[in-house]
């Protein structure tokens, strides 16, 4: 059976692993979420799962479980990406998805928006991530900067890479205004990177859109992820939010060395401090299947 993950400016990645082929046992991911929209100061659900202009989902559909996210660059900021994901996330529960195939339902729900007879003007990025919960393997599909960590014995085994056309421009959907299709960056969702691996117990997988990559390195991360002691929903759900507290205060800190202000010195830009933006955290962790 199957586990599926996705999130977005669209947001969400995977997993890896070495697992023995005699376990016969059923696998699930343990998910929960938090997040912070820029203009506010606590995190804050808009309408659906949304921070900010920044979405995201977690469906079941009999043997699997997706998580996915999205980043909005929207002309009216997260319709868009909030309807790719409501789209992404009606296709998973209805079934109408292959696990090992998550860029079939990125794609699948991009077209529908094409097929509006009223066009959903917009653009996001994506993050899908599926696990089979009987091969034990996760298959992810990342458009864009938003992204993914998996983390086993308290290191980084496995970790999306970002696309970028050039500096803070990355891959993304678009549908835009009639006339300007040319003049407005626009990628196919077959250009989303595809990984498929295997995933043990106790495996930690991070989803999350670039508002905390871009805020906060891997270290730092994996410092807020030592305090993660069991895997009960409640002490998940304290971690992730954890998280997405401290990248959103370094955000707004204007002596902060930031990734995004490193990035941007390493293109010749004099940056400093964090980047206030969205932030939303999905953190799961991989755990034997329950009824």
């Amino acid at each position: 059976m199957l586990s599926v993950l996705s999130y977005g400016r669209l947001v969400a990645r995977a997993v890896i692993g070495g697992l023995s082929q005699t376990d016969s046992r059923d696998y699930s991911l343990v998910t929960a979420s938090c997040g912070f929209g820029k203009d506010f100061r606590r995190g804050i659900l808009k309408k659906g799962m949304c921070y900010g202009d920044d979405a995201c989902f977690i469906a079941r559909h009999r043997s699997a479980d997706v998580l996915g996210g999205w980043r909005d660059y929207g002309v009216d900021p997260s319709q868009f990406s909030g309807t790719l994901m409501k789209t992404c996330e009606r296709l998973v529960k209805e079934g109408r998805f292959v696990p090992s195939n998550p860029v079939g339902v990125l794609t699948t729900s991009y077209y529908e928006l094409l097929q509006n007879k009223v066009p959903l003007l917009g653009s996001s990025t994506a993050c899908i991530v599926v696990l089979d919960r009987q091969s034990h393997r996760l298959h992810t599909a990342n458009l864009g900067d938003s992204g993914f960590l998996v983390v086993r014995g308290g290191e980084v085994v496995h970790r999306s890479d970002e696309q970028q056309h050039y500096f803070n421009t990355p891959f993304q959907l678009s549908i835009a205004p009639p006339g300007a299709e040319g003049a407005v960056l626009s990628d196919s969702p077959d250009a989303a990177d595809s990984t498929s691996f295997d995933v043990q117990l106790g495996d930690i997988i991070l989803t999350a859109t670039d508002g905390l990559f871009d805020n906060m390195p891997d270290y730092m991360i994996l410092q807020e992820l030592k305090k993660l002691k069991n895997t009960n929903y409640e002490s998940i759900q304290q971690t992730a939010r954890s998280i997405a507290e401290q990248a959103h205060v370094l955000a707004y800190d204007p002596n902060y060395m930031s990734p995004f202000a490193q990035f941007a010195c390493d293109n010749g830009l004099n940056v400093r401090g964090g980047k206030p933006d969205d932030i939303t955290v999905l953190l799961s962790i991989v755990a034997e299947y329950t009824d």
